[in-house]
């Protein structure tokens, strides 16, 4: 038992349905109620609800080596990407991470930045071909991350070869992380024949096919490369990872390089659109990063009737300039973590914030409510991109965490913001999304945070 209040079982029996329907309403609800640690009566497993910076810290980071990841989410994940990065642990996780690591390094981000850009850029082409007006963003968000991931981490486009490539492996991955979702909420024996199971099989089979495409003409060009994908090849020649981990580690990062990624843009632009002030703030800063033509170092004319001058696409030197458009998408990150919930498993006993939990205890932590503590950020639920440019409190240490902490942080960390900072640039350096009267968009938990049926924002040019 553990020492913590919480739901009676038949509390949790009451409130099943709203539990899958509103995850993250009834997390709220359960804290507000109980306090930040809540212990939830499930079968065989003691559950226990962290919500405090030191627990979250003492999981990830001080003892970090106690907490695995064999939990029902990780373990629903792997039945999609096998045992791969995200899902791992122990010697198979560090050797992973040692063979990985470099694809992630300065030159890589370097190539994340070119390709960032033009998929913004072949992005806006065919908005400018539809004439513009509504935009689904959470639709585009999708697709240009999808193109960032396939140019980068495999050295070319997985929509080559006549078959489109790039949209089976995204229709592939919805479908299986739909089933992931279903899973976790309500596990079933997996000898059952559902439907679920049978997508999910067909959306596998889909997620092979293009690997092993991918595979084979890396292997017929003759040339492993230093991207991703060659390390992962040379180091299943030099016998340092199995062959299968390639499918595992290709498939893990098509997961979290385009679905975590385009949830941030896609919350991020819906923040701007409600929020006129702070995009002004990241067109001010766009006209004088980015600035026209002939003097790229001039902001364009507020006066020029004609609207400001045309302004060149963003490259990787201009980041360290885009303070303000950085900082937007690390506050939409601190609202919107897209990894929502983070799940650990105690290998032995421990103590947490005072509450001895012992082995087999699963810890939920939710970067979603944590990162709205009042005790961490003033004022949690206002939208204030000034809390990471020092024009407000500081963030205190370990309560922002939309990409883990501790050995575990996310490989792709950099990736990711190098992705949405750059995009996000390229999208708005000379148009202006606004709210759709009507169209609020749902949140939706899933394995990232969605928005149900896409978000639709009006595009203005400006």
């Amino acid at each position: 038992m553990l020492d913590a209040p919480g739901p009676l079982p038949r509390d949790m029996l009451r409130d099943l349905l709203g539990i899958r329907r509103d995850p993250l309403g009834y997390l709220r609800g359960a804290v507000q109620r109980w306090g930040d640690h809540v212990a939830f009566p499930l079968p065989r497993t003691p559950v226990l609800l962290v919500n405090t910076v030191a627990g979250a810290r003492r999981v990830l980071v001080e003892n970090a080596g106690n907490w695995s990841k064999r939990t029902v989410q990780y373990g629903a994940l792997s039945l999609v990407t096998g045992s791969g990065l995200l899902t791992s642990d122990g010697s198979a996780w560090r050797e992973a991470r040692r063979v990985a690591q470099p694809a992630f390094h300065r030159s890589g981000l370097v190539a994340v930045a070119e390709q960032s850009v033009a998929a913004a850029e072949r992005l806006r082409s065919r908005w400018d071909a539809a004439g513009g007006g509504l935009v689904d963003v959470d639709a585009a968000a999708l697709q240009a991350t999808l193109e960032v991931v396939g140019r980068t981490l495999f050295g070319g486009d997985v929509t080559a070869e006549g078959v489109d490539d790039g949209e089976r492996v995204v229709a592939a991955v919805l479908e299986a992380l739909g089933v992931v979702v279903s899973r976790a909420r309500t596990p079933v024996p997996g000898w059952l024949p559902t439907p679920s199971r049978r997508r999910l099989r067909r959306a596998n089979r889909v997620m092979d096919e293009v690997v092993e495409r991918v595979v084979a003409r890396r292997r017929a060009a003759g040339e492993l490369g230093e991207d991703l994908l060659g390390l992962l090849l040379a180091a299943v020649d030099e016998g340092r990872l199995p062959p299968e981990a390639v499918r595992g580690e290709l498939v893990t990062m098509v997961i979290a390089g385009h679905e975590t990624v385009a949830s941030c843009l896609t919350w991020t632009l819906h923040l701007l659109a409600q929020h006129p002030r702070a995009q002004e703030r990241v067109h001010d800063e766009l006209d004088r990063v980015l600035g026209g033509p002939g003097d790229p170092g001039d902001p364009a004319d507020p006066a020029d009737p004609a609207g400001p001058a045309a302004l060149r696409a963003p490259t990787w030197e201009d980041l360290r300039e885009l303070t303000w458009t950085r900082a937007v998408v690390d506050e939409s990150l601190r609202l919107y973590p897209p990894a929502w919930v983070v799940t650990r498993r105690s290998e032995s006993d421990d103590v947490v914030d005072g509450v001895s939990v012992p082995a087999g205890t699963l810890v939920i932590v939710s970067p979603w409510l944590l990162q709205r503590r009042a005790d961490a950020h003033a004022d949690p639920e206002r939208f204030d991109p000034g809390r990471f440019t020092g024009e407000g409190p500081e963030v205190p240490r370990g309560a922002y965490l939309p990409f883990g902490a501790g050995a575990r942080l996310c490989i792709g960390r950099d990736f990711a913001l190098t992705e949405a900072v750059l995009v996000l640039a390229a999208l708005l350096r000379d148009r202006a999304v606004r709210p759709v009267p009507g169209r609020e968009p749902v949140l939706e938990a899933l394995v990232t945070l969605r928005a149900r049926d896409g978000l639709v924002l009006r595009l203005e040019p400006r």
